[in-house]
């Protein structure tokens, strides 16, 4: 039964991956170097959902291969370190045992550690790797408009889903 319980829970993940691309792929607003997009909002999702394996491959691989299929594929590896950790950091974060809801504080914390990642870690990897620090800067309040817009959106996507299916805490790893 384990064994069917882990090929349902890799199912999973690729399915999600598949969503991170998806909402990577479908708004995207140019900006000096790159785009934003709604893929923070598919990665809180699945980092308050599925937690911090499914969060951790789901963002770095869909937000990779969103790259790699719109022609950015100098960001590929940027937004694979960069969304991974945000979703594996989120999840980390909002990982309850017990309880059913989260607290808010807990939300807050995440919320904060969502945009410093996705902000610090694309101003960093881009200044040294691909734009340099004026350009690298000029991107970090795009970057934190879309984490913060993912943080509240896929919380609130994720107590949709929760409320509406409560089984899909099961399928959390």
């Amino acid at each position: 039964m384990e064994k069917n319980r882990n090929a349902l829970k890799v199912a999973v993940v690729a399915v999600l991956t598949a969503v991170v691309v998806v909402f990577t792929m479908i708004v995207r607003i140019p900006t000096a170097k790159g785009y934003i997009n709604l893929c923070d909002v598919a990665i809180c999702f699945i980092a308050f959902t599925f937690g911090p394996w499914s969060a951790f491959i789901a963002a770095g691989l869909g937000t990779a291969l969103a790259d790699l299929f719109s022609g950015y594929a100098q960001w590929a590896p940027i937004s694979f370190v960069v969304h991974g950790l945000e979703g594996l950091l989120v999840a980390l974060i909002v990982r309850q045992k017990d309880s059913v809801t989260i607290p808010f504080v807990t939300k807050i914390l995440a919320g904060i550690v969502c945009m410093a990642t996705v902000s610090l870690g694309y101003f960093a990897l881009s200044a040294i790797f691909i734009s340099g620090v004026s350009v690298a800067a000029a991107e970090i309040p795009w970057n934190l408009l879309q984490s913060g817009v993912g943080v509240v959106l896929g919380l609130a996507l994720a107590a949709a889903v929760k409320r509406a299916y409560p089984p899909v805490r099961s399928l959390a790893w």
